[in-house]
């Protein structure tokens, strides 16, 4: 991720830089970690590489993500919507895959590779596209933070300030490795809406019953139902996280020997990010009898509802977790954003840089977070559907984001022998024709709802 200009003087000699120093340190510990045997050595190669898959697993069950699956619930339980939103994690892998493999193979970031095989035009215009759908989606970011710690009490200034101070403080280490392990350490506690559900009693009887019927959609196909199927789809599925996990497979230094370990690092936050999902569809699922609506999208209203149900400590374990989706996120798509222009801008680009090399990298990610947050300070600014609407957005916006992934990583001349395979193309193509039909049906619900009428069969 280095900037050819950083790494090379005005005499053509190569320079080491600081960045090259610090990946170089963690490339030493990978190697001496696969020339030993047993099984202590494959647990600590898994430990040394494992981060991006996970990160933006757990980052993607964000703030918004979080209320769009407790909107779920509450409003049509949980027969059809937990086995659908496990196919979602199972579409976020096949995706999130073909960037392990770019990255280890190029050891460049995506908006980078865009730039670089389709030109300067599409290379901006990604990057721009990027810049604005993860500027509106840390805008929503925000308000989850706010309305968390409105639960405890806390006035919206100190709770935006205190995230800003939080996302500061992660940047502060110089260092991706520790950057990495403190925001996986803070993702992890996303997994706190599994005791918030195991306080609802849930029917497991009618869990397994969902997940090997797959009942209908409750209602049919209208605008309500459209909306929360993009919403979950876009919870689970967003173009950032492509940035993302490609810019920080680099950072942290893969190769193509890691591939495999990259894979496992993925399906692994898939399977924890999937569990804290489903964990928050079960939890408001009993709120489906008190009859709660597309108001309700805010966190403190949920968790407020919660209390008779779950008591004052699930709730407020409810609050918490919607406080850390939208942390991590915050520290994550404000990082995929600067990846993006770092790569873009041919700027120095590394979470291993100290602040004076990477001034213009720290700039773009403190800054957007800065501004989104000003936002949500503004007196008066309406928040009903804005969790929602942002994640259909990303929806709409991903068709186009994986036509260049699949265009890359079928180019021979920079993937080799790791192009896609067969099936691999198949699966990914599914994903795209999936993700375009639920846009096309969105549009039918906002330009002519008697289609869907017609569709549903009422």
């Amino acid at each position: 991720m280095n900037d050819p200009a950083a790494v090379i003087n005005s005499s053509d000699q190569l320079v080491v830089t600081h960045e090259d120093v610090d990946r170089a340190h963690d490339r030493a510990r990978v190697l001496d970690a696969r020339s030993h045997g047993g099984l202590f050595s494959r647990l600590r190669l898994l430990w040394l590489l494992i981060g991006p898959g996970v990160l933006v697993m757990l980052g993607e069950n964000d703030g918004p993500s979080m209320l769009s699956y407790a909107a779920t619930g509450a409003r049509f339980g949980i027969g059809f919507f937990v086995p659908f939103i496990i196919l979602t994690f199972l579409m976020a892998v096949v995706v999130q895959e073909m960037t392990v493999r770019l990255a280890a193979v190029t050891h460049r970031g995506h908006a980078e590779l865009i730039f670089e095989r389709f030109g300067p035009f599409w290379g901006w215009f990604s990057m721009l596209d990027l810049a604005l759908g993860n500027f509106l989606t840390l805008i929503t970011e925000f308000i989850a933070i706010r309305a968390g710690l409105g639960f405890f009490g806390v006035p919206p200034w100190a709770a935006v300030f205190s995230a800003l101070l939080l996302l500061y403080v992660a940047l502060m280490t110089h260092r991706y490795w520790t950057w990495e392990r403190v925001t996986l350490g803070l993702a992890l506690l996303n997994l706190v809406f599994v005791p918030v559900a195991l306080f609802t009693h849930p029917d497991w009887h009618s869990i397994g019953h969902a997940l090997s019927t797959w009942q209908p959609l409750p209602g049919g196909l209208n605008k309500d139902t459209i909306l929360i199927l993009l919403a979950d789809i876009g919870a689970t599925v967003t173009p950032w996280m492509l940035f993302f996990q490609q810019s920080a497979t680099v950072d942290k230094g893969l190769t193509t020997k890691d591939i495999r370990e990259g894979r496992l690092d993925t399906v692994v936050g898939a399977m924890l990010a999937a569990l804290a999902a489903v964990a928050t569809v079960l939890a408001t699922a009993p709120l489906r009898a008190h009859g709660m609506s597309v108001e309700n999208f805010q966190a403190a209203d949920f968790a407020q509802a919660l209390r008779p149900i779950i008591g004052h400590v699930g709730a407020a374990l409810f609050a918490l977790g919607i406080i850390e989706a939208g942390m991590v996120a915050c520290i994550t798509i404000s990082t995929s954003s600067a990846y993006a222009f770092g790569e873009v801008a041919r700027r120095p680009h590394s979470l291993n840089l100290p602040i004076a090399e990477g001034k213009a990298f720290y700039s773009v990610l403190f800054l957007c977070a800065a501004a989104a947050a000003a936002i949500v300070l503004i007196p008066g600014l309406p928040l009903v559907y804005v969790v929602l609407i942002v994640n259909v957005v990303a929806v709409l916006a991903m068709p186009p984001a994986l036509l260049f992934l699949y265009l890359l990583v079928n180019d021979k001349e920079i993937m080799g022998d790791l192009v896609s395979p067969k099936w691999a193309n198949a699966l990914a193509l599914a994903v795209v024709a999936l993700l375009t039909a639920a846009g096309l049906l969105f549009g039918a619900s906002v330009i002519a709802p008697r289609v869907l009428t017609v569709l549903g069969g009422h």
